[in-house]
């Protein structure tokens, strides 16, 4: 008689390596998406202006200026 393997014997191996498979394909996809979101987060923002500040000639020639 040998050893014989049945689905039983071989069920705990086959789950981790499936987590495993899982847990990899999750990491790659956040990896992804964070590098999409990175492209996005490189675009500089406009501030909207505040209305209860009046708009002076300063402004409107420098605006960089804060």
């Amino acid at each position: 008689m040998g050893i014989h393997f049945t689905y039983k014997n071989s069920r705990s191996a086959k789950l981790m390596e499936k987590q495993a498979k899982k847990e990899r394909k999750l990491a790659e996809k956040k990896a992804k998406r964070a590098l999409k979101e990175g492209s996005k987060n490189e675009e500089p923002e406009n501030k909207p202006l505040d209305p209860n500040k009046p708009i002076s000639l300063d402004f409107l020639t420098n605006p960089n200026k804060e």
